[in-house]
């Protein structure tokens, strides 16, 4: 009789049972081996923390008023942190995602008029990453932005057929390519040699120069804590390692707080990078007034080289190619979630692609489109930040892993200074201009 031959063992399959041993006790050589199966969720939702949005608004804070925003970064993102480790717990409390829990415990129309709004921020997330990744190969190559745009379409739909492998292959692909963008920012401030001491102390010390500055720092914050990223986490945590036990589970939201502090700590480094860039080469040369991601592109080379140049379209095109095929996932989860319904992936890029290509036809400004985006996406944080926090908070809803008390007051806090800042920056932008 023939030897029956064990099936294959997939990549995912591995990370779980690995997972599962160390939540058991399972003893590992060394914490980053311990840690490495919980290492990916949160680096695929940090993806939109370094979008080519986050480039327009760190540059133009940078050229204009140096170093005096820094601790804008330090505080968005330190929010970001709070907002994504309770989006990553209600998946893993409940096994469900934030647009699943809507739909749940919502009316119907609540339910369908918050999933056509979560929808435009869908397409104004992917405007933003689509049009900046067709920047990037219209930077580095000289091809013209339609047919970036139709490159970054294809390298999306392949990027996101990994899928078909688990999710473990495009975590590892995701977060490479984070750490990419992180190395580049990494070179430019080496190539720029900032004062750090400058850094250090707006780093902590919160600073405004005038109403402009305000408005700046709205949209760095607008630009950092995206709703769809919010939706998204809690869908990539929820059915990823399963437990139900109370010591198992509060075991497993230990590693996703490592996992959420680690990719957020990387996403904020290249956030700061990007300014810190923008004002130790434009503001101290008082080349104040560059606003564009193309004229930094262009102004680059006669002040630093051009490997700074190179560099800095190499990360923009990461960035925009990684966080276009997140915000397409994003999208997936959405729909699924809100309406339970499923659409293959490539249908849904052609889909909200077609705006993009709109916008890149008509010939509009690209960074003045990137920034309108920004605030078309601050319309949709309070459908994000306030049901996590309504969820969170509710021990039927999230059993032994529900909020404490100080961690609820604190995520309410950051809900109410997210939507006041957004709601400033939406006054300035559409009623001032």
């Amino acid at each position: 009789m023939a030897e029956e031959t064990p099936p294959p063992v997939s990549p995912d399959s591995r990370t779980v049972q690995t997972a599962l041993d160390i939540l058991d006790g399972q003893s590992r050589p060394n914490r980053l081996t311990r840690l490495m199966p919980f290492l990916g969720p949160a680096f695929i939702a940090s993806v939109a923390y370094v979008d080519p949005g986050n480039f327009a608004t760190n540059i133009q804070g940078g050229a204009q008023f140096g170093y005096l925003l820094v601790w804008v970064i330090v505080a968005s993102n330190l929010m970001a942190m709070l907002i994504q480790t309770l989006s990553a717990k209600l998946g893993i409390a409940t096994g469900m995602n934030l647009a699943e829990q809507c739909r749940a415990r919502f009316p119907r129309t609540v339910v369908v008029a918050m999933w056509l709004l979560m929808e435009i921020v869908a397409m104004a997330t992917d405007l933003a990453e689509f049009l900046g990744a067709a920047l990037g190969f219209q930077l580095l190559m000289g091809i013209p932005l339609f047919v970036g745009a139709l490159l970054t379409a294809l390298a999306t739909i392949l990027i996101l057929g990994m899928e078909r492998y688990g999710f473990r292959p495009l975590e590892a692909v995701i977060s490479s390519m984070v750490g990419m963008i992180a190395l580049c920012y990494l070179l430019e401030t080496i190539i720029v040699k900032p004062d750090w001491g400058l850094i250090a102390y707006h780093a902590v010390v919160p600073h405004f120069s005038g109403a402009e500055s305000v408005l700046l720092a709205s949209g760095i914050l607008g630009a950092t804590v995206m709703p769809h990223a919010i939706f998204l986490h809690s869908a990539l945590t929820q059915g990823r390692i399963v437990v139900r036990d109370k010591k198992r589970l509060h075991s497993l939201y230990r590693f996703e707080i490592a996992d959420v502090v680690i990719a957020m700590g990387m996403a904020s480094f290249v956030n700061i990078a990007m300014l810190v860039m923008a004002a130790a080469t434009f503001h101290a040369t008082g080349h104040s007034a560059v606003g564009t991601i193309e004229e930094a592109y262009r102004t680059l080379e006669p002040l630093l080289g051009s490997s700074a140049k190179w560099i800095f379209g190499l990360s923009l095109l990461l960035s925009g190619l990684s966080s276009s095929t997140v915000g397409t996932s994003a999208g997936q989860v959405i729909m699924q979630g809100f309406m339970q319904r499923h659409i293959p992936i490539w249908l849904r890029r052609l889909v909200t692609m077609a705006p993009s290509l709109i916008v890149i036809g008509v010939g509009l400004d690209p960074t003045r489109t990137l920034v309108v985006s920004q605030v078309v996406l601050s319309f949709g944080l309070p459908f994000a930040t306030i049901p996590l926090v309504m969820f969170t908070r509710s021990p039927e809803i999230m059993g032994d892993l529900v909020n404490k008390r100080i961690t609820t007051a604190i995520a309410a806090m950051i809900a109410g200074i997210i939507l006041a800042l957004n709601i400033y920056l939406i006054y300035k932008t559409l009623v001032t201009g």
